[in-house]
This record gives structure tokens, C-alpha cells and sequence, in this order.
């Protein structure tokens, strides 16, 4: 069983193993609680018994959602943990994942008030980022990573010199890679930094929880986007 973490009220991550060309970049998995107690589920996982039953204990497990078309791994262990949930995604991500979805873009009017979401322009994976408003808490997939010391020597060294994060912080080189219109894109990242938040959730690696915004503008900067 994996922990449920309390992040702040009415929201809480599970963090599962996951390995990528041997490095342990492991994925958050971010469970919402709406007003009404319905649950929002961000991103899948291999969701064992006892996970779907702590997630179950907080409240009506609602929506099932993978926000960029790179999050397919885990699609059919989630699609198959939460059977008859609507399950949001990108386009294209039926593709990709062989599962079928509903469209994350626009969000269920359930979550107006809430939970917002923006498509990041401009790029190949068609993420999606989240901003959960009463806990001012952005949530990405893979827009930005942020592996903490405790990561193993090999993860250490792949995230520095592959990924090309000097800290282990930052966008990776893939991820600007995807990037095809860096104007749409860079818009994209304004937008967001229109949103009052605080803490910063990642599909991978450690939550920054105070001061989020500073640092995501110091890492958009970082791979050439200024933010303002």
C-alpha cells in the first residue's frame, strides 16, 4: 500500500515507484476533494486494493484524469481501479493509451470555482496544468520536475546531465523539445502565472510547498520563458 500524504485540506498525493531508463523519477498521484465531498483523482497509478480503499474513505471518487498524453503508463491499472468513473484526458490520448476517454478541456462544470485547468499551447503532449484554488496549489504533470537529494546516485546523475537539471529542478530537455510554437507556448505559462498560487505539485518528484510561484518563474526563465 502506498501512503496517502495530507498536502492541505481537502487534498492529499500518493507517490508509486516508476522507473524511466533506470532512473526512479517514481508518480504523484493527487487526489482533489470538491466542496460537495466528490473526488477528483489526477493522474493513475497501479492503484493496489488497499490504495483504492484510502481513496474511497476521503469521498465519492468522481473523475479519473491523466492530464498529457505521456501519462498513458499506468491508463488501463487505473481505467481498471476506478471502472465507470468518467476518465479525462487529452486528444489523442485514447491513442496512445488504448483506453477511451472523455475530454478534460472544458472541465466538468462541477469543478467552476475550484479547480481550474489550462492547456499548455504550443506543444506536442498537450498537457494540461491544474490550479485547486482553496489550497492555491498548482498541479503539473511534467512541465516541471523537482527530484530532491534523497534520489539515488544514477537518478542523480541522469536528472543533471541528461535531463539537463542542474539542481534537479527545472523543465527537462525532453519537454522543450516538444515545444513547436515557443510564442503560444510561452503565453501559455502567463496565463498561468495569473493564478494566485503557493505550493507546486509535480507528476514526479518532490512537492514544493511554499513560495512555488518565485521558483516556477525562476525555472520558466531558466529554459527561456520569461513570465513576468
Amino acid at each position: 500500500m502506498t501512503s496517502l500524504q495530507p498536502i492541505a485540506e481537502d487534498l492529499w498525493l500518493l507517490n508509486y515507484p516508476m522507473g524511466l531508463a533506470g532512473m526512479q523519477i517514481g508518480r504523484n498521484v493527487t487526489v482533489i476533494r470538491l466542496r460537495d465531498g466528490r473526488l477528483v483523482i489526477h493522474s493513475t497509478a497501479p492503484f493496489a486494493p488497499e490504495d483504492i480503499a484510502a481513496i474511497k474513505a476521503l469521498g465519492q471518487p468522481a473523475w479519473l484524469v491523466d492530464a498529457t498524453l505521456f501519462h498513458d503508463s499506468f491508463a488501463k491499472e487505473g481505467r481498471r481501479a476506478f471502472d465507470g468513473l468518467p476518465y479525462l484526458a487529452p486528444p489523442g490520448f485514447p491513442k496512445v493509451s488504448g483506453i477511451a476517454t472523455e475530454v478534460l478541456d472544458p472541465p466538468p462544470e462541477a469543478w467552476a470555482g475550484e479547480i481550474e485547468v489550462l492547456l499548455l499551447e504550443g506543444m506536442k503532449a498537450n498537457e494540461h496544468v491544474f490550479f485547486h484554488c482553496a489550497s492555491r496549489t498548482l498541479i503539473v504533470c511534467d512541465l516541471f520536475f523537482n527530484f530532491g537529494p534523497n534520489v539515488s546516485g544514477w537518478t542523480r546523475w541522469s536528472a543533471r546531465q541528461l535531463m539537463r537539471l542542474p539542481d534537479g529542478m527545472g523543465m527537462s530537455v525532453l519537454f522543450r523539445l516538444l515545444i513547436r510554437d515557443r510564442a503560444a507556448f510561452g503565453r501559455s505559462l502567463r496565463r498561468m502565472m495569473e493564478w494566485d498560487f503557493e505550493r507546486l505539485i509535480v507528476g514526479h518528484g518532490e512537492v514544493i510547498p511554499s513560495d512555488a510561484k518565485r521558483v516556477v518563474a525562476r525555472l520558466s526563465g531558466r529554459a527561456g520563458f520569461d513570465v513576468g
